[in-house]
């Protein structure tokens, strides 16, 4: 398929630009891939589309404050977005500054740390930091959370909380699992006393999940790579939910990839380690039969995803209705809940 059949025109006034006051007051649309169905909704009425025995599946991933700033020896801003750390001190970043920095510079960055370009490889780079302070506290210190390039305003304390699921506790993403965001803690406890169960993937999502689809054709895209994890307690939640007739909605794209991946095989299994899996049109679904999402981009390996799931026709004709809708879009935006196109395909 083409790059080009999953375009769609945006207002850039429906991009949203900072989150509501509250996480669950999103609206959310709802879509019936079988039918073509569509229903506007808040949020909060996630609790009556659920059924007792459901599990949701959430990426628990956290993110890091992954933005630096700093100067060049010759006295050139820099700025550094973190892609993955690889040890206390080394990473593997982007660097954006009027001209790259050779291997063997260095780059002051605040509080008088420094990192050393050791070697790039493509569009990004390997830095060591100098000192015996381990990375991940300096990014604590000095690092900007790093906003969507979409967001056009500078990142301000409230993201630090914001721009974070609430139940978020294992760091390494550079960007949200945004679909997660519009669950509060409130909302949470009300699930679970309608008797949805729910369990927790890892992935980290890396910088690369803002890259532009490059190739017109979608099999010469490849995807970046990105660290995974789905356990053996979420094996057994999914046997569990299985075995009650429930279903698995999984909370996002992220968390979707994450179990796709390890039932690759076509049952889930255990999983830990990198994955590429791009999910397009013809992909056979062995483990997901609901998905939470925010909007994605035009173009995108995300809106590809959310098309494979529900249909092509189907989605961008939602997400035309909430473009006439004023729905907002991406990060900070409103939420989709999804079934897919065809629930015999699936199994």
């Amino acid at each position: 398929m083409l790059k080009s059949e999953f375009h769609y025109d945006l207002p850039q006034n429906l991009i949203a630009q900072s989150p509501l006051p509250e996480r669950s007051a999103s609206r959310l649309l709802c879509l019936d891939g079988a039918t073509g169905a569509l229903e506007d909704k808040s949020f909060r009425d996630i609790e009556k589309l659920l059924r007792p025995g459901d599990l949701l599946v959430f990426n628990d991933t956290r993110v890091l404050p992954a933005r630096l700033f700093g100067r060049k020896e010759t006295g050139g801003a820099v700025e550094i977005l973190l892609e993955r750390l690889l040890g206390e001190r080394l990473m593997l970043a982007h660097v954006r500054a009027s001209k790259a920095p050779r291997p063997g510079t260095w780059l002051a960055l605040e509080a008088e740390h420094r990192v050393r370009v050791v070697e790039r490889d493509g569009d990004l780079f390997l830095l060591e930091l100098a000192g015996e302070e381990p990375l991940q506290t300096v990014l604590e210190q000095i690092g900007h959370m790093p906003l969507p390039p979409y967001i056009t305003r500078p990142d301000t304390s409230a993201d630090l909380e914001r721009y974070q699921t609430v139940y978020a506790t294992r760091p390494g993403a550079v960007a949200a699992p945004t679909a997660g965001l519009h669950f509060d803690t409130e909302l949470l406890e009300r699930l679970r006393g309608a008797g949805i169960d729910m369990a927790r993937v890892t992935l980290h999502v890396g910088a690369g999940t803002f890259q532009p689809v490059r190739t017109e054709n979608l099999e010469d895209h490849r995807m970046h790579a990105e660290y995974c994890e789905v356990g053996p307690e979420v094996v057994k939640a999914v046997e569990r939910a299985r075995g009650r007739g429930g279903r698995v909605v999984a909370v996002g794209t992220t968390s979707m990839r994450s179990l796709e991946t390890a039932a690759s095989g076509g049952s889930l299994r255990t999983f830990s380690g990198e994955t590429r899996l791009f999910i397009k049109p013809g992909f056979r679904f062995n483990c997901v039969d609901a998905l939470v999402t925010n909007f994605h981009l035009p173009e995108s390996t995300l809106l590809v995803l959310v098309c494979a799931f529900a249909g092509r026709r189907e989605t961008l004709a939602a997400y035309r209705h909430a473009i006439a809708q004023a729905y907002r879009f991406f990060s900070y935006g409103d939420a989709m809940f999804v079934t897919p196109n065809e629930p015999a395909a699936n199994r």
